[in-house]
């Protein structure tokens, strides 16, 4: 990749190349025949005769334009930023140490400072207290606590991998019928806490998968006789609970609809504002050079069919980190996405199966002598690769991307052969061709020391949670992307491959695969618990992997179409910042 250069200061950066980390072998087996060089001569010859039939997709063009080109960032306000923060976060550091403070309002602090994405600052002292309250926790003495306040010790407790019990929630059930009370339906703001704990649940834990059909459904009731910030804060959880939403926007919404609820605290609100605004400035900067360095590639121009989502993946990779140590890595991260985005549109949105099979051949070979033999459109990437490949290759392997490419090239042989596979023949290439291993790996090699030898045996080791991640990544942009995709050419999705596999409808094959989806953000709760096999430091970019697909794949593919949620949250993040 080219080398980053900007104006900018940035923070001290964590930043190194992934120490030995082999590449999973791809397993599953190919006729490579296809990829001899006659067909790469039939297919130089056909591009110099007659222009194919493509599977365009006619991707609609970024909103943004060059917007964010013209960011400037002036360091001495940086600076300023860091220095204003100095006295707050000492003065929170204080109360969240002061012994003095009960449990229940000190859990009710470290609650409003997670919510604020304020953690890391404080992430040493927050877990020596939470430590000392769990081994002095007894569950007796919440029997005559209220839903929110229980809620809300269960989310810190469970938020930070104490396995802090669901059956303290079944006081909460009437004993003749074992349906929850309705008397708990007049206490909105427990019940909304309610529905956000029962997103950390975990696979067994059957009151919780009751209590989130339960308030879900009282709550959208109840959204409409509802006012003011009571309002906005249930309907922005119906739409994205705050376990799986953007970490930022999360913790800008909380800001915006809690404000006078931490009002009360003077330093975590200020330093709450201070360090969103500082950290937009940095991230505004970051942005800038990403947009800089995509322009200046005019991969735009010369592969126009390809999606212009530059900011839409900025947000993408914040969502991996957002400690500003991670400039680097952020920007690092930005790029190798959309560079395989180039990829993915390539082969699923314009190349004739013919030209995958050379670029394939081409990928694999990775050599300059294999130019000639390439389509026109795609020979500037190639060569770009090329020149940046020993950049390249320490953030993905070369079997890393030999695996993406392959599964790619299988998967459009089934589009273009209309063949659809069995179900599990479909999951073993769609895990891969979904992106989560390579762009995980790509965040680990960002992260500096922190990813030790065994670091790097637990990734070789397929952990139930990166498969969970994988598994969510695949099935949820299948699900919302699959009418689209079936709309312009023949496709081969999760519900194709489930519908053949168990003859079943495309509604119940949905509603199973959804379920699916469920179970494997189980997974990665329970994963998170602890003990944990490796530090939570080394989970939290996968977890927020698995978060924003839940972001951009909801209710549909919002990052092809971004123009609503995206839209918003781009402009939340980097357009308006917060009046001091």
């Amino acid at each position: 990749m080219a080398t980053m250069s900007t104006t900018i200061m940035f923070p001290t950066v964590r930043c190194t190349t992934l120490p030995n980390l082999p590449p999973r072998p791809f397993r599953t087996s190919f006729n490579r025949a296809s990829d001899s060089l006659h067909i790469a001569q039939m297919a130089a010859t056909e591009a110099n005769t007659i222009e194919p039939a493509r599977p365009l997709a006619n991707f609609p063009p970024s909103i943004w334009g060059d917007r964010f080109l013209s960011f400037s960032v002036d360091n001495s306000e940086l600076e300023a930023y860091v220095k204003a923060m100095e006295q707050p976060k000492e003065q929170l550091r204080k109360l969240i140490l002061n012994s003095a403070t009960d449990s229940n309002e000190k859990l009710s602090l470290i609650y409003y400072v997670c919510r604020l994405g304020l953690t890391y600052l404080f992430s040493e002292d927050i877990d020596g207290q939470l430590d000392k309250l769990f081994n002095q926790l007894d569950l007796q003495n919440y029997c005559g606590a209220d839903l929110f306040t229980i809620s809300i010790h269960f989310q810190v407790f469970r938020n930070f991998g104490y396995r802090f019990s669901c059956d303290v929630f079944n006081k909460f059930k009437d004993s003749s019928s074992g349906e929850f009370s309705e008397d708990i339906s007049t206490d909105v703001r427990g019940m909304l806490s309610f529905y956000e704990s029962a997103q950390l649940r975990i696979k067994g834990e059957t009151i919780l998968d009751e209590a989130f059909v339960f308030t879900e459904t009282k709550l959208k009731s109840l959204l409409k006789t509802l006012q003011g910030t009571l309002a906005m804060q249930v309907k922005h959880a119906l739409r994205s609970t705050v376990h799986r939403g953007h970490p930022m926007v999360e913790a800008r919404k909380f800001l915006s609809h809690f404000e006078e609820e931490i009002s009360g605290y003077d330093s975590l609100l200020t330093l709450a504002k201070l360090h969103f605004n500082y950290l937009q400035l940095l991230q505004k900067g970051e942005l800038q050079t990403v947009s800089k360095w995509w322009k200046d590639l005019e991969l735009q121009v010369k592969t126009s069919y390809v999606r212009d989502r530059v900011p839409e993946f900025y947000v993408w990779a914040l969502t991996l980190f957002l400690e500003p140590y991670y400039s680097q890595a952020r920007i690092i991260t930005t790029k190798v996405s959309l560079l395989l985005v180039v990829l993915d549109d390539t082969y699923d949105a314009y190349a004739t199966i013919e030209e995958i099979r050379v670029l394939t051949h081409a990928i694999n070979k990775w050599d300059i002598t294999a130019i000639p033999q390439l389509p026109e459109y795609i020979k500037p990437f190639y060569k770009f690769i090329l020149n940046e490949y020993a950049e390249w290759n320490k953030q993905i392997p070369q079997q890393g991307t030999t695996n993406l490419i392959e599964a790619s090239k299988k998967a459009a042989e089934w589009r273009h052969s209309a063949e659809v596979p069995s179900f599990e023949e479909y999951m073993k290439i769609g895990l891969i061709t979904s992106g989560f291993d390579i762009l995980y790996k790509s965040a680990l090699s960002g992260m500096g020391k922190i990813v030790t030898q065994e670091v790097v045996a637990w990734y070789e080791s397929q952990p139930k949670i990166l498969t969970a991640g994988q598994f969510i990544s695949r099935l949820q942009d299948d699900v919302v992307t699959f009418t689209f995709e079936r709309a312009r050419a023949p496709s081969v999705t999760c519900v194709d491959a489930y519908v053949k596999t168990f003859g079943v409808s495309e509604d119940v094959a949905i509603k199973a695969i959804k379920n699916v989806v469920e179970n494997r953000w189980k997974d990665i709760n329970e994963g998170c618990l602890k003990p944990r096999e490796v530090p939570m430091g080394i989970l939290a970019p996968l977890v927020n992997l698995a978060r924003i697909v839940d972001v951009f794949y909801k209710y549909k593919d919002a990052f092809t179409f971004p123009e609503n949620t995206i839209k918003e949250y781009i402009t939340l993040l980097f357009c308006v910042s917060i009046p001091m």
